[in-house]
Formats: structure tokens, C-alpha cells, sequence
């Protein structure tokens, strides 16, 4: 297999960095060509070096952890491109760890964990490097990012994943599945890969992308397919790809698995039943409680669904503390028993202008859970406010209502108080003509 090459850098002379300072004063004879005097440069090639002769020496899996980690780059590029290169194949933890060897093997996991374990380093706020190892075993740079979403039993790199993916269309994108360049002639010219974890709109221009890069894991609004090099990516799926717990039961609300015990939930778990548990209570009416879950830690959505069911059930008291027992999970569990019944919202009457009736400047105010905040923020998207949504629109009143509010009374020629981000009789008429 052809070794990876990894990415070098040739800072500004101007660069003001504790490095580039010291070697100014002591070192009047930078290094002539593309390397420079940079010392982070000089590392950069070190570790090329390393990690090439580490794969020609027919130890595939042997990692490049003896070289000092890439230095961390003191911001992101404005137009959103990574330096982002890479180590080479690895064990989990590195040389230490033990390397697998016979076929490629893809555990079993689900979209729904993918995304999860994805937003771990992203709440982390992992920092990136090449050559270092976080405490799950998997290497810092955004190969290591995915192998680690993925669950993979080892440290891939581009050169690699594909094998445990299969190529699918734009079309056909969903949250898991990844979107990987990989420059095969010239691996450090380019090459990345990144989590998709959904479309930010209905016009599939941008999505959001969970990625590993300088200086840290992060997940942002993406444009179709990258920054740079956009042509090049290309989505996969990835193979072991397994149903969510409960999902092929998730039409009747059932699932087989049995009831794991009380320790399972409550304030401070974080586990898959909690998510089971969520899944299971939006099917049997509980999806206003969550604006964005459900997921794997416990939290006051998921006791209030749980609450909402069991009163559904005419439990009172103790037997309606929002925790499930043995006999709400039963009843989750086999879809029996009674759903909960919708929150009715008051629909006003059509005003006279022929539009939908303004309901009140109350449901569009911090803390708003209601539909008139999802029809509005639809509106606003079919209108091509849409940029400033990433996970909506939705029933919860947020600051990406507020702004793509604002943006469309600004339209209208407004200022001041007139284009505050609420809308108001006026604003709602003139959205929905």
C-alpha cells in the first residue's frame, strides 16, 4: 500500500509565534525552498518521513507516534478550509495498543450512535494532531475522527476508509454516512473527510459537517461537498450500518429489548435505553417534549415524556414520577396501552387579508415551543432565509428565527425597532402573501 505523505506549511515570515521569534534572532539563515525556517515546517516533514518509513518497513499499523504532534494552527482559514494532515493507519492507543489483523471488519452500529459518538469530541472540544491519541484509543486528526464515529476497531486513514464504506449518491445522503477526498497521487494535497449530519435546508446546498481539524473538533454549516475540492468528494456509507434500537418496530412503538433497570435512567445516566426510551416515546406522542433529542443522557425532556405517558395511563402520585419502571417500559415495549394525546393549540381565524391569521406576538418570544414557530420558520425558508437555520426550523423559538426575522424585515426596507426579529400582524402578512 502506497504510504500516506503528510501536509507541510510554510508560514508567513512575518509569523509571530514563539518559534518563528526565537529562530528570527538566532537563526539569520532560514532553509531555502518550501520548507523555510519555520521550526513547525521542519517538524511537519519529520513526521512524513517517519510515518513513510514506518509503512515501508511492512508494519502497515505501526502509527507515527514518536514525532512531536503537528503544531496547532492559531485560527481556521476564513473560508472554512482545514490544514488538515494526517497519520497513517494505527491500533487503537497507538503503537502500544494491539493491531488487528485478518479481514476488514465492520462492527455493527447505528446512525443515531455515529452522530452521538461524533458529537462527544465535538463537546470535548478534542484538539487535533496527527500523532496523538485521545482517551478512546483513536487518533486526533479527521481520519481518526471517523474511525472513531464509525467504531472501528482500528486508526484508518483516507487512503483506507473507503474499504469500509460504499460509494452512494448526493441523493441518498443521510447523518452518518461520510464525505471523503482522497488524492491517491499526492495524499497530502487535499485529502479529508468528513461526517454528514444532515441538510441545513431544503435546497441541499449546505449541510452540517462534523469534522476533526485545527485547532479542534467542531460542527458547523458546510456548503455541498467542501469548502475547496468539491468535486472530488465522495459520499459513503458505511457497511456495518445497523437499524436504531426499536426503529423497524418505531411505526407500532414496540421494541424486543427487554427492561434494563432503574439505574439505566434518571438525572446523570447517559446510555442507549435512554435513547430507546426517547424513540419509543415520540412514537406514542410524546414528540413535543423534545426539540431535539432524543439522546443518549437523560435530561428534563425525557421525564416529562415519560410523565406525559404514564398520566396517559391515569397513573397518579408516585406512579407518574416521570421514570420508567418494569410496567411503563412493559407498555412501551409491547405498544399497548394508551398514547398521549396532542397539546391542542388554538388556530385563529384567517384575517381578512386572506392569510393565515397572526396568532399574537406571545408565541414568538424566548421560550416559544409551538407550531405557529414551525410554520413561520417554513415560510421563511421557502422565502430563502433558510441560511440561518442548521438543525430547523422547529417548534422551539430560537435565535435562528429571530435572525432570519430580522433579515427579512430588513428586506422590506425596515429598521429599528420595525426589524427587531419579531414578527409582528404586519410581518406575518407580508410572509405569508
Amino acid at each position: 500500500m502506497p504510504a500516506p505523505v503528510f501536509e507541510e506549511f510554510d508560514p508567513a515570515n512575518d509569523c509571530e509565534c514563539p518559534g518563528c521569534a526565537h529562530w528570527r534572532r538566532v537563526g539569520p539563515y532560514p532553509l531555502p525552498g518550501r520548507f523555510g525556517g519555520h521550526p513547525a515546517a521542519r517538524g511537519v516533514l519529520v513526521v512524513a518521513a517517519a510515518a513513510s518509513a514506518a509503512l515501508a518497513a511492512s508494519a502497515p499499523t505501526a502509527a507515527a507516534h514518536s514525532t512531536p504532534p503537528a503544531p496547532p494552527r492559531t485560527a481556521t482559514p476564513a473560508d472554512g478550509e482545514p490544514d488538515t494532515p494526517q497519520g497513517a493507519k494505527s491500533p487503537l492507543h497507538g503503537p502500544a495498543g494491539k493491531p488487528v489483523h485478518g479481514p476488514v471488519t465492520t462492527p455493527p452500529i447505528t446512525r443515531t450512535e455515529i452522530i452521538n459518538r461524533a458529537k462527544t469530541w465535538v463537546t470535548a472540544k478534542v484538539p487535533y494532531s496527527m500523532s496523538l491519541y485521545w482517551t478512546d484509543g483513536y487518533r486526533q486528526d479527521c481520519s481518526g475522527y471517523v474511525s472513531m464515529a464509525w467504531g472501528l476497531t482500528g486508526n484508518e486513514w483516507t487512503g483506507s476508509l473507503g474499504q469500509f464504506g460504499t460509494k452512494i449518491t448526493k441523493e441518498e445522503l443521510q447523518p452518518g454516512d461520510i464525505l471523503l477526498f482522497h488524492n491517491p497521487d499526492n495524499p497530502e494535497k487535499g485529502s479529508h473527510v468528513v461526517i454528514f449530519g444532515g441538510w441545513t435546508d431544503y435546497t441541499h446546498t449546505a449541510y452540517t459537517a462534523y469534522e476533526q481539524t485545527p485547532p479542534n473538533a467542531r460542527r458547523q454549516s458546510t456548503p455541498y461537498a467542501y469548502w475547496s475540492n468539491s468535486a472530488k468528494y465522495v459520499p459513503y456509507r458505511y457497511k456495518g450500518l445497523a437499524t436504531d434500537p426499536g426503529a423497524s418496530g418505531a411505526q407500532a412503538g414496540k421494541t424486543a429489548v427487554p427492561y434494563p433497570g432503574a439505574a439505566y435512567f434518571g438525572p446523570g445516566a447517559d446510555n442507549k435505553y435512554v435513547t430507546l426510551l426517547g424513540r419509543l416515546l415520540i412514537t406514542r406522542g410524546a414528540g413535543a417534549h423534545y426539540s431535539k433529542g432524543p439522546g443518549p443522557v437523560w435530561g428534563t425532556a425525557d421525564q416529562q415524556a415519560t410523565r406525559a405517558f404514564q398520566l396517559a395511563q391515569g397513573w397518579t402520585g408516585s406512579a407518574a414520577d416521570g421514570l420508567p419502571g418494569p410496567r411503563t417500559w412493559e407498555l412501551l415495549a409491547t405498544g399497548r396501552g394508551r398514547n398521549i394525546k396532542p397539546a391542542t393549540t388554538p388556530t385563529p381565524a384567517p384575517a381578512s387579508h386572506g392569510v393565515p391569521g397572526y396568532p399574537g406576538k406571545n408565541y414568538f418570544r424566548p421560550g416559544a415551543d409551538n407550531d405557529f414557530v414551525t410554520r413561520l420558520g417554513r415560510r421563511l425558508v421557502e422565502k430563502g432565509f433558510g441560511r440561518f437555520y442548521t438543525d430547523g426550523p422547529g417548534p422551539a423559538w430560537g435565535e435562528a428565527d429571530r435572525r432570519a426575522v430580522e433579515a427579512f424585515q430588513r428586506t422590506q426596507g425596515w429598521r429599528g425597532g420595525a426589524a427587531d426579529g419579531y414578527p409582528g400582524p404586519e410581518t406575518w402578512r407580508r410572509l405569508f402573501l
